[in-house]
């Protein structure tokens, strides 16, 4: 049975320097494993905005919340399921 290939979201907004730094470690690692990423404002929904406002950037991956604010690479890697090819 072949394993479905996660999706990652990252939610951000505008101006905030830790969402620059997350969606950068979380497109290289993306791009890295083959998996599919984007990223979501949240400013540009009021449920979403009243959710996360604090917490941004969230990493979500399939639909569950991975890691706010900082994205560790290694901990991003092992929820992926895949090292990078060597």
């Amino acid at each position: 049975m072949r394993r479905r290939t996660p999706e990652v979201v990252v939610y951000t907004r505008q101006g905030c320097h830790l969402c620059t730094d997350a969606i950068a470690t979380v497109r290289r690692v993306c791009a890295e494993l083959g998996v599919a990423m984007h990223t979501v404002d949240i400013d540009t929904d009021p449920d979403l905005q009243a959710r996360y406002t604090t917490l941004v950037p969230v990493t979500v991956i399939d639909g569950r919340e991975h890691d706010h604010w900082r994205v560790d690479e290694e901990r991003l890697r092992a929820a992926l399921g895949r090292r990078p090819a060597r």
